[in-house]
């Protein structure tokens, strides 16, 4: 898998971590979070490497289809962007305006809260 698959998946993951199922959170976190492969997983939990497989493939689908619906993590980077234009936009022409900084650098850190 790429990296940016990957990394795409850990960011629905921690949008939507808590709609899924404990068996669903621990195979996730395993595979993608602590880089275990299928056989690890399966040995782990007792099952197949199939078994592993298919709730893995379900439960990205899973991840995929909330963020369809819900729009959590592209929101989420919209407003990513936009935060980091009005930060520019305010260093350059308003780079004096200590306030005005310490406003916009607000937003940023209640996104992370």
């Amino acid at each position: 898998m790429d990296l940016a698959k990957n990394n795409r998946l850990n960011a629905l993951f921690d949008f939507y971590q808590p709609l899924l199922t404990d068996k669903q959170n621990e195979y996730l976190e395993l595979y993608y979070a602590d880089d275990y492969s299928l056989g690890e997983i399966a040995e782990e939990f007792e099952v197949s490497r199939q078994a592993v497989y298919d709730n893995l493939k379900r439960s990205t689908q899973l991840l995929e289809d909330y963020e369809a619906k819900l729009h959590l993590f592209g929101d989420y980077l919209n407003r990513q962007a936009a935060a980091a234009a009005l930060a520019n936009y305010i260093k350059e022409n308003y780079p004096t305006d200590g306030q005005l900084a310490t406003l916009s650098a607000h937003l940023v850190t209640l996104e992370e809260e």
